[in-house]
């Protein structure tokens, strides 16, 4: 088996410096400017995030649930503080912090360009 390790997720946005700033001012990302498009360091991981190219058309997100990736998972500490602020700073969640088993509570978040976003939090007792 090859021995892999993750480099990136890959963003299209028709405003990449929007989707940046979201990433950095709610997730706590860094952003980094690349050649033709906006990476956002977060939580150990790049994002890339390029424009949409020219006149091409590009097809609006699919509605949920659908195939394909679904959503991302960020691990937090205090998932219910995290909640919280991020609330106060206007964001919509498309599920209430909730515990779906014993040591893991989540919530999901609505992101750019109707990204899914997980927020998990595990007990370390349960792992």
């Amino acid at each position: 088996m090859p021995d892999v390790t993750w480099d990136h997720v890959h963003l299209r946005s028709p405003d990449p410096e929007a989707t940046a700033a979201w990433l950095r001012d709610i997730l706590g990302g860094e952003i980094v400017h690349a050649p033709g498009r906006i990476d956002v360091n977060l939580g150990g991981a790049r994002i890339f995030i390029a424009p949409l190219e020219g006149d091409n058309a590009v097809n609006p997100p699919p509605p949920h649930p659908h195939q394909g990736l679904d959503h991302f998972g960020l691990t937090v500490k205090d998932i219910d503080a995290v909640a919280a602020e991020i609330k106060a700073k206007g964001v919509t969640f498309t599920r209430e912090p909730t515990t779906i088993r014993p040591g893991v509570r989540i919530c999901f978040i609505r992101g750019p360009e109707g990204i899914s976003i997980e927020l998990l939090e595990r007990d370390k007792k349960y792992t």
